[in-house]
């Protein structure tokens, strides 16, 4: 029984911590292109998921079932960017880059998926066809998850560069302190009946139906 549960989860799984690998990465290599070299030093511009795990947010729950899970954070260092970008501003790039790299990857899955419908015996599609899913649903969540504007998400260092300079030290402390805040949000949000991504889901798999027509 086990053993049946975690081949059933093992999709969702893989996919789970090659999105968050390709999330961290994007984070990184934006902060090195703008001068910030703290990623790379420390180990962390690079696609191998084990330089991004976080015991608990990539491993445990997601392996007893939670919905979600985040790696440990890239480093950013925006006093060492490039002068000729405001420091807020560098960081709202570096802060984009993972839920774009998210949508890129949503958009691989949608692409694959309508290539394997055309070209793919029915046989290997079946045993592609949940894997393209879950890489679709997985990384749509995560991008809009990430750009939630709540402290301490990717969304937050956006809305950060559009505050009042004399609110940034406020708001940077409460993304400091906040580290379980966008969860609990969410819980309201679901027992409120707004939750953000189930629409989301919904969307794609149209999309989804659309492309294996």
């Amino acid at each position: 029984m086990i053993l049946d549960y975690l081949l059933s989860r093992l999709p969702w799984l893989v996919i789970l911590w090659l999105s968050l690998t390709v999330h961290e990465w994007a984070h990184a290599r934006v902060a090195f292109a703008l001068g910030d070299d703290t990623a790379r030093g420390q180990g962390r511009m690079t696609l191998d998921p084990l330089a991004h795990v976080d015991p608990i947010g990539t491993f445990l729950l997601p392996l007893v079932g939670i919905p979600f899970g985040w790696a440990v954070p890239v480093p950013v260092d925006p006093a060492k960017f490039d002068r000729r970008f405001p420091m807020s501003f560098g960081m709202l790039l570096c802060a984009a880059a993972g839920p774009l790299s998210n949508v890129v990857l949503a958009a691989g899955g949608v692409t694959a998926i309508a290539f394997a419908a055309l070209l793919l015996p029915y046989s290997l599609l079946d045993l592609l066809f949940p894997w393209l899913v879950v890489l679709v649903n997985l990384n749509v969540a995560l991008a809009i998850f990430n750009l939630l504007p709540i402290p301490p998400l990717d969304g937050s260092r956006v809305v950060n560069h559009f505050l009042p300079r004399s609110w940034r030290g406020a708001w940077e402390s409460l993304e400091r302190a906040g580290r379980f805040l966008p969860f609990a949000v969410l819980v309201v949000l679901g027992l409120l009946g707004l939750d953000p991504i189930t629409p989301a889901f919904q969307v794609t798999d149209r999309l989804i139906g659309y492309v294996t027509r």
